[in-house]
Parts: structure tokens; C-alpha cells; sequence
């Protein structure tokens, strides 16, 4: 586990390219097969070891978040929120966040990114206490993206926001690794052309410094972006057939927890004594019956 990070959740913007879905309920709030959407990202920072995490959305959707997860005391963690008053960039969280980082090192996904797969790569990443460390998943339209372009050796050359002409196949998804120095670095940050704070010009300062990190995903590592909907559809029809075949629950942030030791057997009973769905309560108790050794 990292001592040094704390987890932020960017659960904000429009939601425009999900329209009129989202005039339903917020984009995390949507489901991906059984679960909300951001029940994902807070299954990543979980199964990281982050157990402080910082949620924030629009002024109209915290409330209903919060009202779902609540103040995470019964998953042995801890989450708090913020809002974001208007969409002005990625980068903002840490401005909106600094009081609850207060000098720490922070780890930021986006709510509607879901990675599945051996995660050893971002508990890796979470151990590193100087610079950053972001990943690079090759993708069909690195366009739509933020790019990041390496020499033979595998040296990081360039980062580049939906770049027309992308120098590589590879895209930086939502998941990013900062030192304790991610505060100061986004105040001196100019804002972009389009009013926002860039993440890729936060990542850019650096790797000017040579602090970039920057870690390939191989192909046992899933990541869906679940921004649009095909998106939304494909990562519902992927996590189903997952579970479905495997006979596992992905982002089941109950068993999570508990395979942490977040929290106890006894704690795990009371989860599931309050779960109305009668499968996804029989899942907990074979979780539980397994760990006893039944």
C-alpha cells in the first residue's frame, strides 16, 4: 500500500456525448452491466491500497453521489467531496483538492475510466515518491487522446493532447501518479487555448524535468473509456461476459474491501446483510463462505 498518495476521482463534466441519458442521472451515476459507473474507478484506487479518496463533481450531481457511497466507513475507507463549479480541465481536481492532499502525493482517475486486469502496474506506479508516472495503452484512434511518443530505447519524447498528426498508436488514459509537488506545479500552470488546465500540460512540466514516468499496459490490462454510447454499451457487454464466464464480480467494492482487509469478516456479514439484490448477496456470501474455507 502507498502512505504517500491520496485518490481523487474526477466525477465531473456535462455529459453532453450521453445526452439525453444524463438528463436521467449524472454519467457516473449510469450503469456498466450490474454496478454504477463509478463504482469502477473506486474499485482501481482501492485495489491500489488508497484508502483516503476524494470525489468531485458538478454542484447538481455530488449530492446523488454522495447519497450512493456515502462516507465509505463501511468499506474501511475514507471519502470525502468537493465540487467543481464548471469544467475547466483535469488538472483543476488538484486546485479543488488541495486542501484535502495537504502536501501529499496524489493519484487521479477519471470516473468513467474502467481498467481491469492484474493491476500490479499501478501499485508499482503508487510506490514511486519523486515525479510522475502516467501509462500508455495502445488504441485504434490515438487521436481522440492525449499521445505520448518514446525513442528506440523507450524514452518518453513527447506528450501531445489530440494531436491531427498523432507521432504514436499509444494514448495516456485517466489514471495518473503525481508526487507531493502536483499542487505547486498546476497553480503555475498556464491554462489552455480552450480556458482549462491541461493535464497533458502538467504532465508535460515533468517530463521537462525528466520526472516522467510512463508505463506501456500490455494486452492482459483492459481499458474502456465509457464516455459515449457504444462506449458505454461495449464496456457493459464486456464486463458481463467477464463475469459471466469467470463467475467473478469486477468492481464489487464490497468483496474489495474485504480482500484488503479494509475491513473484517464481521463488517463483511453486515454488507451483506443490507444488500437487497438476492444474486449479488449470494455472490457475497460464496465470497465469504471461500475465505472461511467452504
Amino acid at each position: 500500500m502507498s502512505a504517500t498518495k491520496k485518490g481523487i476521482i474526477l466525477a465531473g463534466g456535462a455529459g453532453t456525448r450521453l445526452d439525453p441519458l444524463t438528463r436521467i442521472a449524472c454519467k457516473q451515476l449510469l450503469p456498466i452491466y450490474d454496478k454504477p459507473m463509478i463504482y469502477y474507478p473506486l474499485a482501481t484506487l482501492m485495489l491500489g491500497g488508497l484508502r483516503d479518496i476524494l470525489i468531485i463533481s458538478t454542484p447538481k450531481d455530488t449530492p446523488a453521489i454522495e447519497n450512493l457511497l456515502s462516507d465509505g466507513a463501511s468499506l474501511g475507507i475514507s471519502i470525502r467531496y468537493a465540487v467543481q463549479p464548471e469544467p475547466k480541465g483535469i488538472a483543476q481536481a488538484f486546485l479543488i483538492g488541495e486542501s484535502f492532499l495537504n502536501g501529499s502525493g496524489a493519484s487521479l482517475i477519471l470516473g468513467d475510466n474502467i481498467f481491469y486486469g492484474k493491476l500490479d502496474f499501478y501499485r508499482e506506479a503508487l510506490q514511486q515518491t519523486d515525479g510522475a508516472t502516467v501509462f500508455g495503452y495502445h488504441v485504434r484512434d490515438p487521436e481522440r487522446f492525449g499521445v505520448v511518443e518514446f525513442d528506440k530505447s523507450g524514452k518518453v519524447l513527447s506528450l501531445e493532447e489530440k494531436p491531427k498528426h498523432p507521432k504514436s498508436g499509444y494514448a495516456v488514459p485517466g489514471l495518473y501518479c503525481y508526487d507531493h509537488t502536483v499542487v505547486e506545479r498546476t497553480k503555475a500552470q498556464a491554462p489552455s487555448a480552450r480556458g482549462e488546465l491541461e493535464i497533458t500540460d502538467l504532465n508535460i512540466s515533468y517530463l521537462r524535468e525528466q520526472a516522467l514516468h510512463v508505463k506501456l499496459l500490455g494486452r492482459g490490462i483492459a481499458w474502456l473509456d465509457t464516455g459515449t454510447p457504444a462506449s458505454l454499451l461495449e464496456a457493459g457487454n464486456y464486463i458481463a461476459t467477464v463475469e459471466r464466464q469467470q463467475n467473478y464480480k469486477i468492481a464489487c467494492l464490497e468483496e474489495v474491501a474485504f480482500n484488503r482487509g479494509f475491513i473484517n469478516a464481521t463488517q463483511f456479514e453486515n454488507l451483506i446483510g443490507t444488500t437487497r439484490n438476492p444474486d449479488y448477496r449470494h455472490y457475497l456470501e460464496s465470497v465469504l463462505a471461500e475465505s472461511n474455507g467452504g
